[in-house]
C-alpha cells in the first residue's frame, strides 16, 4: 500500500493516485480544479476543539505526541472509524495521496492518518 502526504498547494503529480483532502475546511487560495481532489471525508478530520488545542500548543515539545493520541481516540468513534476503514480499502487498491493545507504536514493529522493506513493499524 502506497500512502503519501502532500500539501494541497503543490501541483498534482501523475503518481498521486487517488487524492484525498483530509482537512475539514476547503483550503484558501486553491481552486477545486487545481486541487484535483477525488475524496473529501470531512468527518475523518480532527475536531475543531482538538485542532484549536494543537495550534495553541504547537511549540511544546510533546504537543504532537499528545495530539496524535487524542486524534487517534477521535478516530475510534463509529463514523470516523468507518471512514478510516473505507480509506484503507481505497488505498489498498493503488496509490493514495492525503492532501492538506497544513504548513508542516509531517506534524499534522495527515501524517497520523498516513501512519495508520500504512501500518494497517487501528486507532
Amino acid at each position: 500500500m502506497t500512502v503519501r502526504v502532500r500539501r494541497v498547494h503543490e501541483p498534482p503529480e501523475p503518481d498521486d493516485g487517488v487524492r484525498v483532502l483530509v482537512d475539514r475546511l476547503w483550503p484558501r487560495g486553491v481552486s477545486k480544479e487545481a486541487a484535483r481532489v477525488d475524496e473529501w471525508p470531512k468527518a475523518l478530520t480532527p475536531s475543531t476543539g482538538l485542532r484549536r488545542w494543537y495550534h495553541s500548543q504547537e511549540d511544546a515539545a510533546d504537543a504532537y505526541e499528545e495530539f496524535r493520541l487524542r486524534y487517534e481516540a477521535e478516530l475510534a468513534a463509529p463514523e470516523a472509524a468507518e471512514l478510516l476503514r473505507a480509506l484503507r480499502e481505497l488505498a489498498a487498491k493503488g496509490p493514495a495521496t492525503l492532501v492538506t493545507a497544513a504548513r508542516t504536514p509531517e506534524r499534522s493529522h495527515a501524517s497520523v492518518l498516513a501512519g495508520l493506513l500504512a501500518s494497517d493499524g487501528e486507532p
